[in-house]
């Protein structure tokens, strides 16, 4: 399970830093927006964001 769990964080860790590598201008400028959006929005699209991660999960467990 560890094992499975670091594999995890470091997939996103990759992912996650593929945009401010790539392109740290754009990056700068998404980061602004995201600071002026209304803390509703941003719960919201954090738990839609969830909600897809856990039905990823879930289908990638009974597929595999």
């Amino acid at each position: 399970m560890w094992m499975a769990l670091l594999t995890a964080i470091g997939l996103m860790l990759v992912i996650e830093g593929i945009m401010p590598f790539i392109n740290p201008r754009s990056f700068k400028r998404t980061l602004a927006a995201v600071v002026q959006t209304n803390d509703r929005v941003l719960r919201i699209s954090g738990l839609a964001s969830m909600l897809v991660g856990v039905i990823l999960l879930y289908l990638a467990r009974g597929l595999f």
